[in-house]
Formats: C-alpha cells, sequence, structure tokens
C-alpha cells in the first residue's frame, strides 16, 4: 500500500490545527507544543511544524524562535482589514459568477441556506458557519478566479473566528433573509443588486469587532 505523501500528512496537520484555531477549542493565547500536537493528531512532529509555520503566515499563530508559539489573540485592525479584503473579493466572485449561474448554482445556494437558517435556529454555530461557508462558495467557484479563491482561504479563516466566539452576538437572522435577496438577485440577473446585498453581508461582521 502507498505511504501517504508528506504534503498530505502536513496539509492534514494544518486544516485540523487552524479549525481548532476557528471554533476556540484552542483559545487565543493557548501555547502550541509540536510534541503534544503531534501526540493528539497521531502525526510525526514534522508536519506539525510545517503547518504551525502556516498558521503564523496566516496570521492565527504567533511565534517567537527559541521562546514561544501560541494561538494568536485577536487583533481587531487585523481582522477588519481582513473583513473589507473579503468583502471586495465576494463582490468581484459574484460579479464574475453572474453569467455562468445556472438554476442547479441557485437551488444549491438556497439549500445551502435553509441549513443555515436550521442552524441559526438551532444555535449550532459550527453548523451555520459551515452552510454560509458552502453559499458563499457557490458563486466564488463558479466565477472560476483561482487568485480570489486562495486569497479567500487565507483570509475567511480570520472571519470565521471572530464568528465562532462571538455567535450570539451575530446578526444571523438578518442575515438569513440576505441571503435570500442575493440568491434572488443572481437568479435575476441583476449585478447591481447582488453586489450591493454582498457588501452589505460581509460589512455586517465588522459590528462584530466591538466586542473584540
Amino acid at each position: 500500500m502507498p505511504r501517504v505523501p508528506r504534503s498530505l500528512l502536513r496539509d492534514e496537520a494544518y486544516q485540523r490545527i487552524r479549525q481548532a484555531i476557528i471554533d476556540g477549542s484552542l483559545a487565543p493565547g493557548t501555547p502550541l507544543r509540536d510534541a503534544d500536537l503531534a501526540g493528539e493528531l497521531g502525526l510525526s512532529r514534522a508536519p506539525v511544524r510545517q503547518a504551525l509555520l502556516r498558521l503564523a503566515e496566516d496570521g492565527l499563530v504567533v511565534s517567537k524562535p527559541q521562546s514561544y508559539t501560541r494561538v494568536a489573540e485577536f487583533v481587531a485592525d487585523d481582522v477588519r482589514d481582513a473583513v473589507r479584503l473579503v468583502r471586495a473579493l465576494h463582490e468581484l466572485a459574484v460579479r464574475e459568477a453572474l453569467p455562468r449561474l445556472g438554476p442547479a448554482q441557485i437551488t444549491a445556494m438556497r439549500a445551502a441556506n435553509e441549513r443555515f437558517a436550521a442552524a441559526v435556529a438551532g444555535g449550532e454555530a459550527g453548523t451555520a458557519i459551515e452552510a454560509d461557508d458552502e453559499l458563499h462558495d457557490i458563486p466564488m467557484h463558479t466565477a472560476g478566479n483561482r487568485a480570489v479563491a486562495a486569497t479567500l482561504e487565507r483570509y475567511t479563516p480570520l472571519l470565521r473566528r471572530l464568528e465562532y466566539a462571538r455567535f450570539s452576538s451575530l446578526p444571523a437572522q438578518r442575515s438569513v433573509q440576505r441571503h435570500e435577496d442575493l440568491i434572488a438577485a443572481l437568479e435575476a440577473g441583476d449585478a447591481t443588486a447582488a453586489i450591493r446585498i454582498t457588501s452589505t453581508i460581509w460589512a455586517d461582521l465588522e459590528t462584530l469587532l466591538e466586542d473584540s
């Protein structure tokens, strides 16, 4: 049986540690020791060290050589910058996706919003955020802009981390309606309305910074 490539082990370590930081399982300020993490993940220390370096580049981990490595604290200015970048990129994705969106994509977005609404009603933060990602990923992937996709992959976790921490303060019920409005605008081919609604959806996250 072929061995799992080292690159896949590194990516697995990265994804699992990143998710633990995003959902708060690893709280801000938590020390990160590669040996401990490797033991928890059932991996060697090498892919864990590589994952931590990548997470430091993402702004989710802070490290000082020979001193400490820990989960980064919330930095409001950094998150605000990320919100504005993510908002602009989703506006671009919607603009580029609109001519390519068909009934299948619209149906998938509606299904994601239904899951989002149900999760919000049930207070299920993880499921709600996952459904929200699914909804917004549809126009992003339809646009087919790899630079946009790669940049969103890097910066969206900063926003999702804040959403997990402030889930009770999220304007989630309002987001359900905004999603519906966005889907209707996309279905109607109204680029101006779709871009405006997209901008409003992501701008709403800046209100969470008031409590961070």
